[in-house]
């Protein structure tokens, strides 16, 4: 594409670069020819022909495609390292593609060019069925960096599991990357340290040597990245590191006892690894030589302080044979005397002279030079010179996918900060040797860092090319053929962050503004003067919708879009957040209580139940993708977030209905998370179990008549009414009440709201999690009641015996009862048919079982059962089980 093409890295509108026209099924098939390829590529394919997430691969037992290509592979010293050429012949039916490579790695992302070609084909195709049956192209790359790394934060609560970085691995090599760091600040294991790391879920010995041979198959290699001098704080907090602590992030520089500690850290974090360089970290270092330092050692210069520190873990990585690189950014801070980035970035601080004071780096230190900001050129070019006049000749560029500090990648932004650091990084003014694209989860890893897939892809399609700009179909084309998403459906994802319209706000960070609206007090809402004037809400609305459809729709060509529910479960938590304040303030000032009665129900309940559909579907993901150590942190957000909304639901009811919160408790038990049971007597078509529930109190019809068990009262401020339920609902009648008009109406799972005679009987409209509420009227409710909740199951063989056909649990005392929801099981998961117990994680295992959960409405704690293996224990009694109370 030519320098002056549409860039693709354009902020807003979200508009998908490339029609999405292409249906199910896949129309071309890859049959890798495994056993004829070089016995250095054998294992590398397997592991990722058998994982791959798009059905572009032949596999054993499945039926091919209408049209196959046949591909090899030739391993050729003609081809230059870095390069790779590919070609096509028509032969017959079966089109010979030949791919000719020099360095394992460029096989691999050959592989993954000719899947883009596939994809490419298929699109020509609707004009052209030639393009399938007999294609005709070349391929040809060079490669521009002799390495291309990325970098994973492993330290800020989230630890990848082992299978998680296996995926990392297999997009890594289909895109052409060469190196892989996992920033580890103490999240691995050191013999006889127990309290390095300790309750952080670090990688083992054996863990660290599984993901360097997992990865070595595919050309990769792993590097260990660690810290020795500051970012310990997390180590430096136990007493037993207390002799080694200068301040509470940095350790003691000077101190023999410091140098024997962290020898051992070094060699821990290499010894699994074949490779024999290093990233011995060292950025940030703020306060260096300023806390004990200076009471031992008397009062140094910063700059001294950290070089010598620095000449004194090079040795001992010269001794082990590693090759050490820093991040570079304490160079030109403590020669500004300035902690701040700007000093960093100071075109005009050049620390240069600072360094000639002292004894100089060594100079086989390569210098990482991070910059995650600026979107101009010049600004990278210029500061990589300033890097080559320290005496660092080959000083590694260092980008960033934006998944720090908020929930999701902001893709856009992402794109045009690293485009900029790229072309910089390909100029004759700032080429430089080495590129790494960085992964970090800063405050808390809310984030999901697959997520930053398309920046990946981004930045590896940049480095295999000379020019400014990726072309925007390409990429379409290969983020759906090696990624499996659609790519436009993912840069829609960072609306999430990005205000409804154009504004003048964008500074060198892109907004987090979902994260602020998330976390921040619903009552007090200190952000919303921020956005007055701007419909977020209907913003956060229309993004959901596109988001949750995009993630329940089914496809075999973007299976990864799965992943996109969690941005559209953030958007639908936002959408009923946004403006709450002012909704209820305008009725509150005016003492309207009916008009605030309204507005809790109509947003308030759904907005809390559409927190706990997030926390529920976050919490599932954090576990399939990383280890479970520092979910406790996001969870108590969670868990605080979720009582600040009880508590305003429940004064806003209470001051409504005049009566105090306690006499509502039954009624926010029963409306806020109630569920209906999957009992066959409650499904029509399904056989009742004989033994499950007393033939006699229920009847298999749409209204089903429900035996006498504890009472509901009606008295003041328990009253209950409902708005329309769904069709799919069954409506649950006491045979004796339909003629009483103040009987209580209860529509199990959706929408209730507390009547009193004070107040005329209220009917809100039902407010499902994906549905746009809407603010009405009240008006008598002429719907099925039910006075009486059914007696409680006395089954006595399993571990949930508080729970009876109807999914009731009581909580105990004064017959409060909580109607506890669960997910609706598809027949693929009924204990009644075949389970299947093979689990994958992203592809990890060819299994429809990831769609089958991922196709779930609402992910409740069964699922964590489920993926430990433990399914028998949630399913004993089939007559039981509970499903959600409504489908999203």
């Amino acid at each position: 594409m030519e320098d002056g093409a549409s860039p693709m890295h354009i902020s807003t509108p979200y508009e998908d670069p490339a029609p999405r026209v292409l249906q199910d099924p896949i129309g071309v098939n890859l049959a890798v020819d495994i056993d004829g390829a070089p016995e250095h590529l054998r294992q590398g394919l397997q592991q990722i022909i058998g994982s791959h997430n798009v059905a572009y691969f032949v596999r054993a037992g499945s039926a091919p495609a209408e049209h196959v290509w046949n591909v090899r592979f030739e391993h050729t010293e003609d081809v230059a390292s870095g390069t790779f050429d590919v070609r096509s012949i028509a032969a017959g039916q079966a089109p010979q593609i030949t791919v000719r490579y020099n360095r394992t790695v460029d096989a691999f992302r050959a592989l993954g060019q000719v899947l883009t070609a596939a994809r490419a084909a298929e699109v020509a195709a609707l004009n052209n069925t030639d393009a399938l049956r007999t294609p005709d192209f070349t391929i040809a790359e060079q490669a521009q960096f002799e390495t291309l790394a990325l970098m994973i934060d492993c330290s800020r609560n989230g630890v990848l599991s082992v299978n998680s970085v296996r995926a990392m691995l297999r997009n890594m090599a289909l895109m052409g990357y060469t190196m892989l760091q996992l920033y580890t600040e103490d999240t691995y294991k050191v013999e006889g340290e127990p309290f390095f790391g300790y309750l952080r879920g670090g990688y083992t010995q054996d863990e660290l040597r599984s993901i360097d041979d997992y990865a070595f198959a595919m050309g990769i290699e792993v590097v260990a990245c660690i810290q020795t001098l500051g970012h310990l704080g997390q180590m430096l907090q136990w007493p037993r590191y207390a002799g080694l602590r200068d301040t509470n992030e940095v350790i003691l520089s000077r101190a023999p006892e410091t140098y024997a500690f962290l020898e051992k850290l070094i060699k821990a974090a290499s010894a699994p690894l074949r490779s024999k360089r290093i990233h011995i970290g060292m950025d940030e270092a703020y306060g260096v030589g300023e806390g004990r330092f200076r009471g031992l050692y008397g009062q140094v210069e910063g700059t001294a302080i950290f070089v010598e520190h620095l000449g004194r873990v090079h040795a001992i990585c010269a001794q082990l044979g590693l090759r050490a690189m820093i991040w570079s950014d304490m160079l030109f801070c403590l020669a500004a005397k300035n902690n701040a980035l700007y000093a960093y970035y100071d075109q005009s601080n050049n620390p240069a002279e600072a360094l000639s004071r002292v004894e100089g780096i060594p100079s086989d230190i390569d210098l990482v030079f991070w910059d995650y900001y600026h979107t101009q050129p010049e600004i990278y070019a210029r500061k990589i010179q300033q890097h080559k006049e320290l005496g660092c000749e080959r000083p590694w560029m260092a980008g960033g996918a934006w998944t720090w500090s908020r929930l999701w990648c902001h893709v856009p932004f992402s794109f045009e900060s690293n485009r900029a650091s790229l072309v910089a990084a390909k100029s004759d003014s700032g080429r430089v040797s080495s590129f790494m694209l960085t992964i970090w989860g800063d405050e808390g890893n809310e984030c999901d860092f697959f997520s930053a897939l398309p920046v990946m892809l981004y930045v590896a399609n940049h480095a295999h090319t000379d020019k400014h700009e990726i072309d925007a179909a390409f990429m379409e084309n290969a983020f759906a053929a090696i990624c499996g998403g659609s790519l436009g459906d993912w840069m829609a994802a960072s609306s999430v962050d990005e205000l409804p319209q154009a504004t003048d706000m964008r500074t060198q960070m892109p907004s987090n503004m979902s994260k602020w609206l998330l976390w921040e007090d619903p009552m007090l809402s200190f952000m919303s003067p921020q956005y007055t004037g701007l419909a977020l809400d209907e913003h956060y609305a229309c993004t959901a919708t596109r988001l949750l459809d995009c993630a329940l729709a089914p496809s075999t060509r973007y299976p990864l879009n799965r992943l996109l529910r969690m941005p559209g479960l953030l958007a639908r938590v936002l959408s009923l957040k946004c403006n709450l304040r002012d909704r209820l303030a305008r009725p509150y000032k005016a003492g309207d209580r009916t008009a605030l009665l309204q507005v809790a129900e109509t947003r308030l309940r759904p907005l809390i139940e559409a927190q706990r559909e997030l926390w529920l579907y976050h919490r599932a993901r954090w576990m399939r993708i990383y280890k479970p150590f520092g979910w406790e942190t996001l969870e108590l957000r969670y868990g605080g977030l979720a009582a600040r909304l009880h508590t305003m639901y429940d004064r806003i009811v209470a001051y409504a209905l005049r009566a105090p919160c306690s006499a509502l408790r039954r009624s926010r038990a029963i409306g806020v998370a109630a569920g209906v049971s999957r009992h066959p007597a409650l499904l029509p078509g399904r056989p009742m179990p004989s033994d499950s529930m007393p033939v006699d109190s229920v009847d298999v019809c749409d209204s089903v008549t429900v035996a006498p068990g504890p009472s509901m009262s009606a008295d003041i401020g328990s009253g209950l009414s409902v708005g329309e339920v769904p069709s799919w609902l069954p409506s649950i009648t006491s045979a004796d009440s339909s003629d009483d008009p103040a009987a209580t109406s209860v529509g199990l799972g959706w929408p209730v709201t507390a009547c009193t005679p004070a107040l005329p009987t209220c009917s809100i409209p039902a407010c499902g999690p994906l549905q746009t509420s809407v603010d009405t009227a009240c008006a008598p409710a002429p719907l099925p009641v039910m006075t009486a909740l059914p007696a409680l199951s006395t089954h006595p063989t399993d571990n949930v015996t508080t729970i009876n056909a109807l999914g009731v649990r009581e909580l105990g005392g004064e017959g409060d009862f909580w109607l506890q929801p669960a997910p609706l099981l598809p027949p693929e998961l009924d204990p009644q048919d075949s389970f299947p117990r093979d689990i994958g994680c992203l592809g990890e295992e060819d299994t429809a079982l990831d769609s089958v959960i991922d196709s779930i409405p609402e992910l409740e704690e069964d699922l964590l059962c489920i993926y430990e293996n433990s399914y028998t224990s949630l399913l004993l009694d089939y007559g039981r089980v509970t499903a959600p109370s409504r489908l999203g």
